[in-house]
């Protein structure tokens, strides 16, 4: 369930004032998410998604992430857009917590990935690091690779718990992939997403009958790093079956279409093991933090560690670009 914090109807009339959206018409929790407040409005101008922002969000981060929704938008992706109030502003507070609204996008994201899903995703994916070129606000990587040991020793005291020896194991990945990453400067940056799991990828059917992507969303994770690292964290999400094994076919259709909009380099090419281990790593170390800190009870969902110890096994031994489809 992702509604933590609770709107009075009295508090969210008045919050409303301060834009131009017409009427209240009908207000309701959704339960998609872990990290945030998030709420279906309508009003007469239309749908809406007001968020509240949770604990585990920095408040000083927010105009970063809501300045890059209204500069994509503004360069032709598909993403939600946020709402400025009467005074200009699209950050406010409601309920103790800070708050936005933005805009609603139609479809649904897929439940089980097909590899006609895989050529929009590659095309959209492209398509946001196209249009984030000239952005001139910057946000580091936290959960990037100068964040993974603090993680990984902050797992130390429980990590076998999960299985053992899985310590040990992460302790020699982790030295594997940070001696073979890219130097400072060998690869394009921009503005990445870092997330971009099928759960943050809308789709609707096209004129052919085939899957489009409609939008992206969730931009809470998103910063300034490798573009081709961002399409290492979709191979990650969207080209393993449910057994783990590797679709070489959905990866293939990804790059391409990648390709099709903005070319990835050769030295990208080429990294795109040792990116796809760390987007692995980064995954495994996050959920292993959340399963090993997170109480009975807590807000966090947690997800099991093991999926991706799985997936950055397969990108150690996998070797060679061609090998994932490039």
């Amino acid at each position: 369930m992702a509604v933590y914090t609770e709107v009075s109807d009295e508090a969210l009339r008045a919050f409303l004032a301060d834009y131009a959206l017409g009427e209240l018409l009908a207000f309701r929790g959704i339960a998609e998410g872990v990290e945030n407040s998030n709420y279906a409005l309508k009003t007469e101008r239309g749908d809406f998604i007001l968020t509240l922002y949770e604990k585990r969000v920095d408040p000083a981060e927010l105009p970063y992430f809501l300045g890059l929704m209204d500069h994509l938008a503004g360069h032709g992706l598909a993403c939600p857009t946020p709402v400025h109030g009467r005074d200009g502003q699209a950050l406010r507070s409601l309920a103790g917590r800070p708050a936005a609204i933005v805009t609603f996008l139609p479809g649904v994201w897929p439940r089980r990935v097909r590899p006609e899903h895989c050529a929009p995703l590659g095309r959209a994916l492209a398509g946001m690091h196209v249009a984030g070129e000239g952005f001139a606000m910057v946000r580091g990587n936290a959960l990037g690779p100068a964040g993974w040991a603090p993680l990984l020793e902050g797992c130390r005291a429980r990590g076998d718990e999960v299985q053992p020896g899985l310590v040990a194991e992460l302790d020699a990945a982790l030295a594997g992939i940070l001696s073979a990453w890219p130097d400072k400067g060998a690869l394009p940056r921009g503005q990445i997403h870092a997330d971009l799991f099928p759960d943050n990828v809308f789709f609707l059917p096209g004129e052919d009958g085939r899957p489009r992507v409609s939008g992206l969303i969730d931009f809470y994770f998103a910063c300034t790093d490798l573009l081709a690292y961002d399409v290492a964290v979709c191979l990650n999400a969207w080209c393993f079956e449910a057994d783990y094994a590797f679709n070489v076919t959905k990866a293939r259709a990804l790059l391409q279409a990648y390709d099709a909009v903005r070319p990835l380099s050769a030295p990208e090419r080429a990294a795109l093991p040792v990116l796809a281990r760390g987007a692995a790593l980064r995954f495994l170390l996050t959920r292993l933090f959340d399963w090993t800190h997170t109480p009975p009870g807590a807000l966090v969902t947690r997800k099991d560690p093991l999926e991706y110890l799985r997936k950055l096994r397969f990108f150690a031994q996998a070797g060679s670009p061609a090998a994932l489809g490039a």
